[in-house]
């Protein structure tokens, strides 16, 4: 018979999991920033500068004694490295050996890569950079054709699929552009490299989804992975008989899929959960990143619309969520003015549940201070759009 939890306790439970409002951790920042990457384990690597970018903005959601320095100093101590999840993503060097399922895969041809493989060209770029060292994409010269504005010239393509395929990993950036080196000269020499078995690597899936998730159904453990829900379904089963997993009933939840947590998981609920911290999120923040869990949980739809097309926006081009008081209060459309040191905050958009406008206001006015810092900016500038918002759901409460 499962256990049953209220909307409210699986709420609690999803955001203890996610480190959500941050707790105070002790030692260092750097240790911190580490700890919730290994916690999480991964966090999605974004190009999208219109305010910090997303792998900065998560962090920072976690620890926020974070500096966008701690990434560039956890990957030259190889702490962590780029790879993918379900997306690129800097993932924990300790769990290293579980990107071999992928990287061998795309190696022998099992899993295609987006790029048409191109022997010569790989060949090519594998010699360069084991003579020369580490080396970009600008590091080799294009005399092809004009390259579209999606598309990469060949010898990008061939360093993408020597990465993707294991060959070389990524050691650093520079002003964001990936420098590629062998793998052998960036690995530590005392990490695992044993290929886990598929059991393993069902068991590992499912474990990491619910230790940073608290709860999770056999569909969202799996996300964006393919060909490999029969082999997590047979895990679970084998979790469930052996008591490592406990099978739960979430109230008020439409969707009839069974839930799963960690036994120890359940202690997180006897936690205080603190509430009256306000958090403005990344759009591609680990909590986020699934809609249909969102909805299904949270009662919250929110898609980023940087991909839709301008007139079929519903809030804007990069719209954040707001959590606060266990739940997605608002969203706000807003940029990092870096020229002129200002946050421009365009448009906000309460949620209907929301009724304690005034704390809210002054929660997110809090934090807003120390979001306009981590984004470098000076000052803040409230849209008469925005202020209209917040005045008139002030007076109306």
């Amino acid at each position: 018979m499962p256990a049953s939890l209220s909307i409210e306790q699986a709420r609690k439970l999803v955001l203890h999991s996610q480190k959500l409002p941050p707790a105070s951790v002790s030692g260092t920042a750097l240790s911190a920033t580490l700890t919730a990457i290994q916690h999480l384990s991964y966090i999605q690597i974004d190009t999208i500068s219109v305010i910090q970018r997303a792998h900065h903005h998560t962090l920072w959601n976690r620890n926020p004694r974070y500096k966008p320095s701690h990434l560039e100093q956890l990957l030259a101590q190889k702490q962590v490295f780029e790879y993918w999840s379900h997306a690129a993503a800097y993932l924990p060097m300790q769990h290293y050996r579980f990107s071999l399922i992928r990287k061998n895969a795309i190696a022998c041809g099992e899993q295609n890569h987006w790029y048409k493989r191109d022997e010569k060209m790989i060949k090519h770029v594998l010699e360069r950079i084991t003579a020369e060292g580490p080396l970009m994409a600008k590091d080799f010269e294009h005399k092809g054709p004009k390259i579209a504005v999606w598309g990469s010239k060949p010898a990008k393509q061939a360093l993408e699929y020597l990465f993707m395929q294991g060959d070389l990993m990524i050691p650093k950036r520079q002003n964001f552009h990936k420098v590629y080196d062998l793998t052998e000269r960036v690995l530590p020499n005392d990490i695992n490299t044993t290929p886990p078995t598929p059991s393993e690597h069902a068991h590992f899936l499912i474990k990491r989804f619910l230790l940073a998730n608290g709860l999770g159904q056999l569909s969202e453990i799996p996300y964006l992975l393919k060909q490999i829900k029969p082999l997590l379904s047979k895990a679970l089963e084998e979790m469930l008989e052996n008591n490592e997993l406990i099978s739960l009933e979430i109230k008020s939840v439409d969707e009839k899929n069974q839930y799963f947590a960690l036994p120890e998981s359940l202690a997180l609920l006897e936690k205080p959960l603190a509430r009256s911290k306000l958090k403005i999120l990344s759009p591609f923040d680990n909590l986020l990143i699934q809609r249909k869990r969102m909805v299904a949980l949270f009662d919250f739809d929110y898609q980023i619309e940087c991909y839709v097309p301008q007139q079929k926006r519903q809030y804007g081009y990069f719209v954040l969520p707001i959590l606060w008081r266990g739940r997605f209060a608002a969203r706000i459309d807003c940029k990092a003015d870096r020229k002129t040191g200002t946050l421009l905050i365009h448009r906000i958009f309460i949620e209907p549940w929301l009724k304690d406008t005034e704390a809210f206001i002054d929660a997110f006015q809090a934090e807003l201070k120390n979001f306009m810092k981590f984004n470098q900016c000076h000052e803040i500038t409230l849209s008469n759009s925005a202020a209209s918002t917040l005045q008139n759901r002030k007076s109306a409460h």
